[in-house]
């Protein structure tokens, strides 16, 4: 809900459909999901890499990196991840009108939140891919610290032990990054995707 009568939306010349042009790609947002230690922004880093090696016009907007800054003022509370996932919706959305293809990597636990984000991006632009690696695996590789720091109750509402995690229903993609997956290979999943979709083209 918007706080003011007095906003107005100001449309400029430059459409989507102009910016696609100009980039010789569609703008698409790429949704990495699931369990912190899943993987997420090591597949989007390589992912993002590939793409900026065909020419691809790309941005990561990454967890941590965005409560670096944008999102700083937030906790891990239930609202708070709401909040943190509209924000970064918004983000997501202007990075899509701009005709750019932008890689996400969030937890974003909750079902509701993520259509949400679906809601905002036109039809098509929004492709949910669901890091699928079970509990045990993403504890073993714990990069942060963060399961022993939550099994040693330091760290309350952790998603996948006391916070709920729920998984995609139709996702547009599943990646399975257990522990001896190549992450070259699954990057590539995602590529052939935006193929054939029509999001890139071959070259």
């Amino acid at each position: 809900m918007i706080n003011s009568s007095n906003i107005l939306w100001h449309q400029g010349k430059i459409t989507i459909s102009d910016r696609e042009k100009l980039n010789n790609h569609a703008g698409v947002c790429l949704w990495f999901t699931g369990l912190s230690g899943s993987g997420k922004s090591s597949l989007s880093v390589e992912v993002e890499s590939l793409l900026f090696s065909k020419g691809i016009h790309t941005y990561i907007l990454d967890g941590d990196n965005i409560r670096h800054g944008l999102n700083k003022d937030l906790s891990f509370s239930d609202a708070d991840r709401k909040e943190n996932i509209r924000r970064i919706g918004e983000v997501t959305k202007l990075f899509v009108d701009a005709g750019m293809i932008v890689l996400t990597a969030f937890i974003s636990p909750f079902r509701m939140d993520r259509d949400f984000v679906r809601s905002l991006i036109p039809e098509g632009r929004f492709i949910e891919i669901f890091v699928d690696c079970d509990l045990a695996t993403c504890e073993k590789r714990d990069p942060k610290g963060l399961y022993k720091k939550a099994r040693a109750n330091k760290i309350g509402d952790f998603t996948g032990l006391s916070s709920p995690y729920e998984e995609p229903k139709n996702p547009e993609l599943v990646i399975f990054n257990g522990e001896n997956t190549d992450l070259n290979k699954n990057a590539n999943l995602v590529i052939e995707l935006l193929l054939q979709k029509n999001i890139i083209r071959k070259g």
